[in-house]
């Protein structure tokens, strides 16, 4: 079987734009949005690498770049930007493949932004939200301020994170799922940094971590259908 390769779209936002890229395996049982996180773009090796791997789940993927980082600036976008931004690409994804469910969500800041927007108002065919490797707070500086705003979606949540990352301490997320509750589901990689990097001698394959999410996001999501 072939594999699917990356479709280039452009996707406007105000009144500029930003690029995407949309990857389709053969019968998608859904798209998924996914966002950058705030130090690289959409072409980063993590992302296309789990592209790759949700592809093999029949989940399709389009990728795009926030505006700061479509015009090589170093300082992400305010929320109001990014949160345009994440609603362009859902709007996008929606006209490139009518009739197909959405999920959304992406990388550290990606996903916080785009449970800004979710929070905000819903996401037009949005079923759920997956995060990868959410920002609860910034290094060093624990605290739980960036939830507030996550009891106000009303579609199931999926957090996927290391129990290393720096930007969630293990009891501060433990208890934000469960204050989230029935809509809320945490997925924890032993000894996992914030890019999902295990060390070996914690026992771990470190091959085997990125194949083991894409397929927990397939199993969720057809939970969601």
């Amino acid at each position: 079987m072939t594999s699917p390769v990356d479709e280039p779209l452009i996707i406007p936002v105000g009144d500029g734009y930003v690029s995407g890229l949309l990857r389709q395996p053969q019968q998608p049982s859904f798209l998924y949005i996914l966002a950058h996180g705030a130090g690289a773009g959409m072409r980063h090796r993590f992302l296309d690498t789990m592209a790759g791997l949700l592809a093999i789940e029949g989940i399709a993927t389009l990728r795009y770049q926030f505006p700061y980082m479509e015009n090589n600036r170093k300082r992400p976008d305010p929320p109001a930007v990014a949160v345009a931004a994440v609603r362009a690409a859902v709007d996008a994804g929606v006209t490139a493949m009518p009739g197909v469910p959405l999920l959304a969500g992406g990388k550290s800041f990606g996903g916080r932004m785009t449970s800004t927007a979710a929070a905000a108002s819903p996401l037009a065919a949005v079923r759920g939200l997956v995060f990868l490797g959410y920002p609860l707070h910034p290094p060093g500086k624990p605290g739980v301020e960036r939830a507030a705003h996550l009891t106000s979606i009303r579609v199931p949540m999926l957090f996927l994170q290391g129990t290393r990352d720096d930007f969630a301490q293990p009891d501060l997320l433990r208890d934000t799922i469960l204050r989230l509750g029935r809509l809320a589901t945490l997925h924890l990689v032993p000894d996992g940094d914030h890019s999902f990097g295990v060390r070996k001698a914690s026992g771990h394959d470190p091959a085997t971590v990125l194949p083991d999410l894409a397929s927990r996001i397939g199993s969720w999501a057809r939970g969601l259908r």
